[in-house]
């Protein structure tokens, strides 16, 4: 549809959702599925509402998912199992004030390429400004490492001055393509482009027509073709698209097939005559699709979106759908037709494991209370029949590095960096009350998940999911913990409600001390990456009865000499966010797991809890102190940057 046309269908609910609180649509949860689903790990469609325009990669032992939002914020959501995004904790990675593109987000699509630095994501959207969607373009943006979380930088806008939309990208004979849809009269057209990069177009390339919508199955309502994904199958190269008006219940895909060697000529493209997707009698406008493989890479499958009326369009009614699909002897997809609401599906091949492999996060290490080591295993020992490590403490510089990968739960998983294995509980108790642990390869079983939760001393008891118990970590130190959290190497801090980062003294190497710290969008600066340094050994009580101290200090790449405080040691809330003299009262910290990976960061000397100030998206800003209320605002996580 034209620029107005769309304005006309989604701008009452692009106001509606924009003036919601931020904070309402951080806590928004998703639709359990429709079925109670009998076999671990099913699923039934829709896996939750207002789910439009999906795009999901499975990376690294992880499911990753964005969906429209229609508002100023790009939302990740992240679960080791398909059936877990469903009530996996909605992260916002990206947002933007910029008035030229601050608003109206839709249709993030994220891709690992290879650019100048080594392979990284890049996410594709949709953005235009406040009050119209006229303005609709393309943006790009590039991740500062592997991990589709985050943090990424904002790298351009193609064609900042015209009207373009659905952007998808083609790899094809060592060139890169960008897929893209545009009207040109009456016609919502798809247009093939080529690429320097993930970013820039190649000048002086013309832009080729892909789809034209000319046939009556694409026409209906409107005359649209739009959202082109590339599938790849036994060296053929295919295209799906959606045909026909979003708001009629006849949104459809079609298909596309490179049948020469040249993206960019048009007589290389063969369309397929009769759709491959389309509504039944209980699925309504299956369209904007994407494509994933499952965790072993032995099925392919289809996410889209659909309505459960004949009557629901364009708007928040359109739910996220997944399904497995096939290729015929010719070597042609079949997708078949949209599985009904309630039909149970089988979790991808692979989901279980058993898995061994690295996952994408930040790498810790747990600090024990009373003995001040850190969790550790101990080497196998086939000989005397124990084939995984065991459970045990060891001196902090030689224990294991730990990756606490958030599940749907309130839960992680603690993957070893080193193995690959999780730690889980061993099925055999010590005493009771306490849960003898070793390193195992993941099978999606609640006794390989634990969970933190926070004391009022600043650590954390750690609690198998399966059975509620606390952590043995071998001879002597049965009842170890509660522990502390150790964030390793360099990191940014990124505030789960803006996805902007931590930015210390406006980066100025010469700011003085007490350099207000405010949020900004990921560059890249010294001055965004942090370390965080155990507080110098400090005790309390007798010599009888000694209990180790929890805080952390937490120094920028730019000034390490600094340390994160509240200004002037305040202890009243609203009290900004400084670097100051590591000797301060207010510059130690305390760490605790929230929902979906998120940290609170608690000040050891005010008893009060990191804040972004009014939840507000800007750069600039700032952070205060505030006491803890629950919201996204107060909620941080720690991404790795190098």
């Amino acid at each position: 549809m034209s620029p107005l046309q769309w304005q006309a269908c989604a701008l009452a609910l692009s106001t509606s959702l924009l003036a919601m609180p931020v904070t309402v649509l951080a806590k928004e949860q998703p639709r359990l599925a429709q079925a109670a689903a009998t076999k671990a790990g099913a699923f039934s469609n829709p896996l939750f509402d207002n789910g439009a325009d999906p795009w999901l990669e499975y990376f690294d032992g992880n499911y990753y998912l964005t969906t429209t939002t229609w508002t100023s914020q790009l939302v990740m959501r992240k679960s080791p199992t398909l059936a877990g995004l469903a009530k996996a904790t909605p992260v916002y990675v990206w947002s933007d004030t910029d008035p030229k593109r601050c608003c109206n987000f839709w249709a993030f699509e994220f891709h690992r390429l290879k650019g100048p630095n080594g392979y990284r994501w890049y996410l594709m959207y949709t953005a235009g400004q406040d009050g119209t969607l006229d303005h609709q373009h393309l943006n790009v943006l590039e991740s500062a490492g592997d991990d589709p979380m985050g943090p990424y930088q904002y790298k351009g806008a193609m064609m900042p001055d015209s009207w373009n939309i659905d952007g998808s990208y083609l790899e094809h004979n060592g060139n890169l393509y960008l897929l893209y849809s545009q009207w040109q009269g009456d016609e919502q057209l798809n247009l093939i482009a080529q690429m320097d990069n993930p970013w820039t177009l190649t000048a002086g390339k013309q832009h080729q027509v892909l789809t034209r919508p000319v046939l009556g199955w694409e026409t209906s309502g409107r005359k649209v073709t739009e959202g082109a994904a590339a599938l790849k199958y036994n060296g053929r190269t295919f295209v799906t698209y959606s045909a026909s008006f979003c708001d009629t219940a006849d949104y459809k895909l079609g298909l596309m097939e490179l049948v020469g060697d040249d993206a960019l000529n048009p007589a290389h493209w063969k369309k397929h005559d009769k759709p491959v997707f389309s509504r039944t009698g209980q699925v309504f406008g299956p369209g904007h699709n994407g494509f994933f493989k499952s965790p072993d890479g032995k099925e392919h499958w289809l996410v889209y979106h659909g309505n459960d009326k004949a009557s629901q369009g364009c708007g928040a009614s359109r739910s996220l759908r997944a399904q497995k699909f096939s290729f015929d002897p010719k070597g042609l997809p079949l997708f078949g037709e949209p599985l009904a609401p309630g039909i149970q599906v089988a979790r991808p091949s692979g989901e279980q494991g058993p898995r061994i492999g690295k996952v994408q996060g930040l790498a810790y290490r747990l600090r024990d209370k009373n003995s001040g080591l850190c969790l550790a295993t101990s080497q196998p020992d086939d000989k005397a029949g124990r084939k995984t490590a065991q459970s045990q403490l060891a001196a902090c510089d030689k224990a294991n590095l730990w990756q606490p990968d958030a599940m749907a739960t309130a839960a992680v998983r603690l993957v070893d960096s080193a193995s690959g294995q999780v730690l889980a509980g061993a099925g055999h108790l010590e005493t009771k009350g306490v849960n003898a642990a070793e390193l195992q390869p993941w099978r999606d079983q609640n006794q390989q998940q634990w969970q933190f939760n926070a004391t009022a001393d600043g650590w954390s008891s750690l609690h198998n999911l399966a059975n509620n118990q606390t952590l043995s970590c071998g001879t002597g130190h049965k009842n170890c913990g509660p522990w502390q959290l150790l964030p390793q190497g360099v990191f940014a801090l990124i505030s789960q409600q803006s996805g902007k980062v931590l930015t210390a003294g406006g980066c100025d190497k010469a700011a003085a001390n007490e350099a207000l710290v405010t949020q900004q969008r990921w560059r890249g600066e010294p001055c965004q990456q942090w370390q965080a340094f155990v507080l110098p050994e400090q005790t309390t009580g007798g010599a009888a009865e000694q209990t180790r101290l929890a805080g952390l200090q937490f120094k920028s790449q730019q000034q390490p000499e600094l340390c994160l405080a509240i200004q002037e040691d305040a202890v009243v809330p609203g009290a900004k966010l400084v670097q100051s003299s590591c000797k301060a009262k207010t510059a130690a910290w305390q760490l605790s797991f929230g929902k979906g990976g998120a940290l609170l960061l608690s000040n050891s000397y005010s008893k009060q809890v990191l804040d972004l100030a009014s939840c507000g998206l800007a750069d600039g800003t700032m952070l205060a102190q505030a006491p803890a209320n629950g919201t996204a605002c107060q909620l941080f996580h720690l991404r790795a940057v190098q």
